[in-house]
């Protein structure tokens, strides 16, 4: 069964995304080393709260150039909610910057009539990528579980996997470039939607692992 390393940095209840992982066949290792994101057959980065604080969490436990240095070595990674926003450059909720991984911002929902934000509850996907093995298995406009005030908005437009409609606002859902992969909702409370997700995930990691 592949390792898939969970990065512990203090932002989130970490324990229903570990079920999740086991659920779908994986060994989850809640983690902050440095060596065992290296040793594991992929990575996880969860989160649930606010941008400046997470990447405070990050820096402060050193784990800032581990995940860069992970996702550059081709090893599948899997960021959810907060564990997406931090991947892009900077954000309007804060003031520090992000990892930098993907080009582009995190940006807040408009507030419009009618329409409460944070968007939260269940919404449905368009995927703007229906091939991405992140997607297998699932019906054409899957029904997921979101909780976000912030949206993230790529620089190059072709990486988004889904996007989600809120209001008269359609935003980023999901993005997916190569071994990169991350979700704007929360596939742990997506029920079994949720749960084929992150088996996608971990099929894809079983593939990597050499025989």
């Amino acid at each position: 069964m592949p390792v898939i390393a969970v990065v512990d940095y203090d932002m989130g209840n970490l324990h229903s995304v570990c079920k999740g992982l086991e659920k779908a066949g994986a060994i989850p290792k809640v983690t902050y080393s440095a060596k065992e994101l290296e040793q594991a057959d992929a990575i996880v980065l969860p989160g649930v709260g606010a941008f400046d604080p997470a990447m405070q969490h990050l820096r402060s436990r050193g784990l800032e150039q581990p995940i860069k240095d992970v996702i550059a070595s081709g090893k599948p990674f899997l960021g959810i909610c907060l564990g997406l926003q931090i991947l892009f450059e900077s954000s309007a909720e804060g003031t520090q910057p992000g990892l930098g991984i993907v080009r582009g911002k995190v940006r807040r929902f408009r507030p419009e009539p009618g329409i409460a934000i944070p968007h939260m509850g269940w919404n449905q996907l368009q995927l703007t990528q229906p091939r991405s093995i992140l997607w297998e298995h699932l019906p054409h406009q899957p029904w997921v579980y979101f909780v976000h005030s912030y949206y993230v908005e790529p620089t190059e437009p072709q990486i988004r996997a889904a996007t989600v409609t809120h209001g008269s606002q359609t935003v980023t859902a999901a993005i997916a470039h190569e071994n990169l992969m991350a979700v704007q909702f929360h596939p742990e409370k997506s029920s079994n939607i949720g749960l084929q997700v992150l088996s996608n995930f971990v099929a894809q990691v079983r593939e990597k692992i050499p025989a």
